[in-house]
This record gives C-alpha cells, sequence and structure tokens, in this order.
C-alpha cells in the first residue's frame, strides 16, 4: 500500500509539472501561496514575466515585498474573498508595474496541501493589458465613426435644406410651398376639411434699407423667418416667396384659429428688436388670412384672396391682420 501511495504521489507531482509548463506555454501567471504566512510557495516562469518582476525572487516573498504597498493591501483583500468562497472567485487588477501600468484577470482558489495539510492558495493570472487597450482603441475608432457618419447626416440634411429653404430665413422656397401647397389642397378636397393661408409682408422695408442697408435687412428677415418657424407646426409650411414677401400654410386650421395664432405672431414681431451694429432695428408685419374652401375653392384664387387682404392690412398702415372675404354662393 505504501509503494502504491508514494508511485501515485510521484504521477500526481509529474502531472503537476506538467500543468505548470503547459500554463506557462500559454502565458499565464500561476502562483500557490501559503495562506497562514502569505508567502508564495509555486511561482511558474511566466509568472515573473507578466508581473515584470525580472530576476527577483517571488518564491518565499510576500506582497509587501514585491509590491507597493496600496497594491498590496488590494491583493491582501482579494486573498481573503478567495479565502470565504470555497469554490473560488475571479477579480481584476490594474497594477503599476516596471514594465508600466497592467491589466489582469486572476482566479484565485483555496485547497489544502496533501502533504502539509496546510490551507494553500492557488492564483491563476492573465494579462489583459493589450485586449483592453485594442478594446479601448476599437471603441474610440468606432465613436470616431459615429461622429463622423452624424457629421456626414447633418452635412446631407444641410445639402437637403439648402435645396428647399431659403440661406436667410430658413423658410422654404416657393417650389417646394407650391408642391405642399397642391398636396394640402388635394387632401383638404378629399377629406372635406379646411386650411388656411397667410400672405405677410414686412412692413416700411424701403425705409429699413435706406437706414441700415441690405445686411440690415437681412438680419430682419433671420429675425422674421425664426420667430415664424417657432410658431409654426411641423406639418405647417412656411415660405419666402422672395424680398419682403411671406406666405403660410396652416394645415387643417379654419379661419378663426389661423387668425389667432398669426395675431399671436403679429405681435411678437412687433415687440421684437433686432440688433444690427450697435443699433437696435423695430419691425412690424402686414397679414392677410384666407382659407380653403370658404375663401377660395381653387389655389391659385387663395393665393390672391390672401394676398388682397394683406394688401389691405398694408393700406391700413400696417401692423395689422386682415381677413379675406368669405364667398357666398348662391343656393339654386
Amino acid at each position: 500500500m505504501g509503494d502504491t501511495t508514494e508511485a501515485e504521489t510521484l504521477q500526481s507531482g509529474a502531472l503537476n509539472q506538467k500543468v505548470l509548463r503547459a500554463l506557462d506555454q500559454l502565458g499565464l501567471a500561476v502562483l500557490v501561496k501559503d495562506v497562514a504566512s502569505g508567502r508564495y510557495d509555486v511561482a511558474n516562469e511566466a509568472a515573473a514575466r507578466m508581473l515584470g518582476l525580472g530576476d527577483r525572487q517571488i518564491v518565499g516573498a510576500v506582497d509587501a515585498e514585491l509590491f507597493d504597498a496600496a497594491q498590496a493591501v488590494a491583493l491582501r483583500a482579494a486573498d481573503q474573498q478567495a479565502q470565504a468562497v470555497p469554490d473560488g472567485v475571479r477579480a481584476e487588477h490594474k497594477l503599476e508595474l516596471s514594465n508600466g501600468r497592467q491589466e489582469f484577470v486572476a482566479w484565485r482558489q483555496t485547497f489544502v496541501d496533501e502533504g502539509s495539510g496546510a490551507s494553500k492558495l492557488l492564483s491563476v493570472w492573465q494579462d489583459v493589458s493589450e485586449a483592453r487597450r485594442r478594446e479601448a482603441q476599437l471603441q474610440t475608432a468606432l465613436a470616431q465613426l459615429e461622429q463622423q457618419q452624424k457629421a456626414n447626416d447633418a452635412l446631407r440634411r444641410d445639402v437637403e435644406d439648402n435645396q428647399v429653404r431659403d440661406a436667410v430665413s430658413g423658410l422654404y422656397h416657393r417650389a417646394h410651398f407650391e408642391e405642399q401647397l397642391r398636396r394640402e389642397a388635394d387632401l383638404s378636397s378629399r377629406e372635406q376639411r379646411e386650411f388656411a393661408l397667410v400672405s405677410v409682408s414686412i412692413d416700411n422695408i424701403d425705409e429699413i434699407r435706406r437706414v441700415h442697408g441690405v445686411e440690415g435687412c437681412e438680419r430682419v428677415v433671420e429675425a422674421l423667418g425664426r420667430l415664424l418657424r417657432a410658431n409654426t407646426r411641423a406639418m405647417d409650411s412656411p415660405c419666402r416667396l422672395g424680398g419682403d414677401r411671406f406666405v403660410v400654410l396652416l394645415s387643417g386650421v379654419g379661419l378663426a384659429t389661423a387668425h389667432s395664432r398669426m395675431e399671436q405672431l403679429r405681435r411678437q414681431y412687433a415687440q421684437h428688436i433686432v440688433p444690427y451694429n450697435g443699433q437696435q432695428i423695430p419691425f412690424t408685419v402686414a397679414m392677410g388670412v384666407a382659407s380653403f374652401p370658404h375663401t377660395a375653392g381653387g389655389i391659385d384664387e387663395l393665393m390672391r384672396s390672401a394676398d388682397r387682404a394683406m394688401a389691405s392690412a398694408r393700406e391700413k398702415g400696417g401692423n395689422r391682420i386682415v381677413l379675406a372675404s368669405i364667398q357666398f354662393v348662391p343656393v339654386n
């Protein structure tokens, strides 16, 4: 029986050496520490290389002799956690070593040495520094690609906007507006619903140009466009026809509601001051409101109806809204 036990011990020792060499070839550091003394009993060659200890002797040393105080305390805490969990624990460590800051994944598990009966702590370490660096580089590259994609999307939207929007006011060009107007008229005819059209002009634009120049006029147009966009919905279509002439399509809105909304906007314009070259440019607008189909049954007549109402507002001194006349069709 004694011979059999000795043979098994020899076989076990040979197997352990083979396992250590195999793990060493895989670049995994293997350390065995005596729990009572805290000193290392076993360390393979990969452990010295990985931990940047060079020729320094690991076997027989304690953590405080191999690492700085803070790192030794962190390792001791990880050891204690492993001792409390018989099945072992996985931990991650960032250590400042002679070869720089390195990141490791370590597996710790306690066992009882069959020969001495002493409690030991096995730890297997894997250096994941390079993998983490590559992962960080990949994440940085992906973030840069995402930012570039967002920039490309923004550029594409800008290009698309430039094709349908006026550069100064940010409002739609005439062609886009006319297309939306035809669609709204078709939809309203099919569903028997109203929509409104508002013709807008800037009061006394010639006087503003004389006093403040062309650029001063552009600043006023910018302010008008900004407030108009802020006070209309996504389904509405505000447009710059040219110069000081603007028009707004209010989808699904009747004459009374359109008048109420535009009256609020007219008051904002009257209270708004445009700063320019150290001066302040006040401005007001004249508006004419028409609706489909009550004031006009066709697109062209609707535009003319809104323009006539706006012209009437200008003739009355501007800074006001005039409603287009409602058609009364005789009943036969």
